[in-house]
């Protein structure tokens, strides 16, 4: 369990007609003292990485697949040339996690987090943006209200799955607290994409380390998507060409998509710290299932004593400690 971990836990006030719990726009609520986190749905899995469970991703993501594999596969994949660049499925499920240099950190972090609780076989693959421009899958020029190197190159997912199956994008900035297996459970074919519907307006100017805070509808809609990938409208709309061509509105607004496209997921999947609250008379709809640190973690200073910052620093230094007993396997191993 938890142990002694505290935090601040905050009351709700249900919104009818979008399936969440949020904050009214903008709202600050008092704080209340939290119940024990031992009480909270939480899962904390202490077992080791099970090699036949879990793929841990590889520098570069990107794996070549010859044409001849399929013919079926649709013209905007045929026109990438000789090859295909796709992550097969082979028996797992596919996460994506945004990737930026400087929040390495955080990266590592969601990813573990996410390896750790999940009962089911995953495959995490960094989408790093010096990759997909070696790979001459993107060449679009950073703007600036590209808060991260993966703004736009998340929606590349489904033509990195191959426009096949279902896969996971997910920002970095994530740290999940339950099994994802249950996420991934909740896809359902009827939809293009299924994602958190957020009614997020924030009212800060900048976040993070000092990046321009936009608002824009449906705002973090898209930083936790479960992709449809053989879904004929992102197969027309989300080729390469159109990822590094149309505008941020269409992107992040899935203006490609209409409304019934899209489906829903809880909130506590996407929990935006600051925004979304806890309500103690109700911890297992309301209780995070993965806490999303959408304005700045404690990997940056200015955001070291937020909310929720204990539970990520307690994941972070699980993490470097297990590095620290690799390292120190590594000259026995090679001494027997």
């Amino acid at each position: 369990m938890w142990g002694g971990l505290t935090r601040k836990i905050f009351a709700v006030k249900h919104r009818s007609g979008n399936g969440g719990h949020s904050a009214p726009v903008g709202a600050r609520l008092p704080l209340r003292p939290s119940p024990p986190l031992s009480g909270l749905p939480i899962s904390t899995p202490s077992a080791p990485l099970s090699p036949h469970t879990h793929t841990h991703s590889q520098i570069s993501f990107l794996t070549t697949l010859s044409r001849s594999r399929s013919r079926s596969l649709p013209s905007p994949v045929e026109s990438m040339g000789s090859e295909i660049r796709v992550i097969p499925e082979e028996g797992s499920f596919r996460v994506f996690i945004g990737y930026d240099p400087r929040e390495d950190e955080a990266y590592q972090v969601c990813r573990r987090s996410l390896l750790r609780r999940s009962t089911v076989p995953v495959s995490v693959h960094p989408i790093r943006q010096a990759d997909l421009r070696s790979a001459g899958l993107y060449r679009r020029e950073r703007g600036p209200t590209e808060s991260t190197e993966f703004s736009f190159t998340r929606f590349l997912t489904p033509h990195l799955a191959g426009y096949r199956g279902w896969a996971l994008f997910v920002d970095c900035d994530f740290l999940f607290l339950a099994d994802p297996a249950a996420l991934f459970a909740l896809r359902d074919d009827r939809f293009a994409v299924m994602c958190v519907h957020h009614d997020y307006a924030p009212t800060e100017t900048t976040k993070m380390d000092g990046a321009i805070q936009t608002v824009y509808p449906r705002k973090n809609w898209s930083s936790l998507v479960l992709y449809n990938c053989a879904h004929p409208k992102n197969v027309a709309a989300l080729t390469p060409d159109a990822v590094n061509t149309q505008s941020g509105a269409f992107l992040h607004r899935f203006a490609w998509l209409d409304d019934a496209d899209i489906g829903e997921i809880p909130f506590v999947w996407n929990f935006l710290v600051g925004h979304n609250r806890v309500d103690p008379a109700d911890p297992d709809r309301t209780a995070p299932k993965a806490i999303h640190y959408t304005t700045g973690g404690p990997w940056f200073e200015r955001y070291k004593d937020c909310e929720f910052a204990d539970l990520w620093i307690k994941e972070l230094e699980e993490l470097n400690a297990e590095k620290t007993t690799e390292k120190a396997a590594i000259p026995n191993a090679a001494s027997t």
